[in-house]
């Protein structure tokens, strides 16, 4: 009877506890990998550990070029689209104005749209503006899908946020720019700073929309597209180990900096 109480109460957790494993599974292969020193280029065996991988992340200078180029990318990206979709977000979120609901839309076809379409619409259309593919087309390219991420992310927190604080900071005299940057901009910015590392993530790994704008531009992602058909280094799993670590210590900090609070009764 005991066994069967403590199956009924906790079944939901064990159930996402294996979910939580499962998803897990792929990001602990990697980390494996990382220390493996594989028996022949085009071998997946796990054949001897090995700090090697780590001691030279860089297999070849081409790797380390293209991993330089996807972070140089992904960072402007975020830059780009975390500044202009945090705008949108405040202007969909607090303000009315005639056509907001077609912006809505707008803002989230992106989102709905296969990169397959997505890749080949925007390659029709710098080859019919005449635009060199290269750094900047892939630049333009991520910002553009990145925006509709940031823009979701963004207003949500804003939905959440309790307007009373800016109206009892309105009534203590304080100016709309003091009200933004005292009282605003501290609630906002977690949400702010899970856009931007969404948008860094999904700038750093895509591969189908920069495929088609990329030109002879070759980032991470492509260079491991194109390693595969001769043996994929065994480096390329330190970067994504090290990737998923800087992430994973990015969140941890911003949920210590920024911990939950529950509302007062």
């Amino acid at each position: 009877m005991r066994l069967s109480r403590w199956l009924a109460e906790h079944w939901v957790m064990g159930v996402a506890l294996l979910v939580l494993g499962y998803l897990s599974l792929p990001i602990a292969v990697v980390v494996a990998w990382s220390f493996n020193r594989p028996s022949s280029r085009l071998s997946y065996d796990f054949h001897e550990f090995t700090l090697d991988n780590w001691r030279q992340p860089c297999a070849t200078s081409d790797m380390c070029d293209a991993v330089l180029r996807s972070a140089q990318i992904g960072f402007l990206a975020t830059v780009v689209a975390t500044a202009i979709g945090t705008l949108m977000a405040f202007a969909l979120a607090r303000h009315q104005f005639t056509g907001r609901a077609g912006v809505n839309v707008l803002v989230l076809l992106p989102m709905a749209t296969p990169e397959l379409v997505m890749g080949t619409a925007l390659l029709a259309l710098f080859v019919s503006a005449g635009v060199p593919q290269g750094f900047w087309t892939v630049l333009l390219a991520h910002v553009m899908f990145c925006l509709s991420f940031v823009v979701v992310t963004v207003k949500a927190r804003l939905a959440g946020m309790d307007r009373g604080l800016e109206e009892a900071a309105a009534d203590l005299y304080a100016g709309p720019w003091q009200t933004f940057r005292l009282v605003t901009l501290p609630l906002a910015l977690p949400g702010i700073v899970a856009a931007a590392l969404l948008a860094f993530s999904l700038s750093f790994d895509d591969f189908i929309v920069t495929n088609f704008t990329a030109g002879t531009t070759v980032t991470f992602p492509m260079y491991v597209w194109g390693a595969a058909q001769r043996g994929i280094p065994p480096q390329v799993n330190v970067i994504g180990t090290a990737m998923f670590a800087t992430a994973l210590l990015l969140v941890t900090l911003t949920s210590f900096l920024h911990p939950h609070r529950p509302p007062h009764p």
